[in-house]
């Protein structure tokens, strides 16, 4: 019983190191990934244009009229 007590004491004490332990590591992929699919949404979009241009011509040309 006092084994059992013991071991249920560990587990609260320590929620807080797991939780550390587990959320620490998905930060940094998380911010590691986000910086890499910015810079590579960056990369492509100055290779392949998307019609920014024509569509800023057209709203100068209304703007215009």
């Amino acid at each position: 019983m006092i084994k059992v007590l013991t071991i249920l004491t560990c587990i609260f004490m320590l929620q807080g190191c797991i939780t550390k332990i587990v959320t620490v590591p998905v930060k940094v992929a998380y911010k590691t990934t986000k910086g890499v699919v910015k810079g590579t949404a960056a990369v492509v979009g100055a290779i392949i244009p998307d019609g920014e241009d024509e569509e800023d011509q057209t709203k100068k040309k209304n703007k215009d009229d």
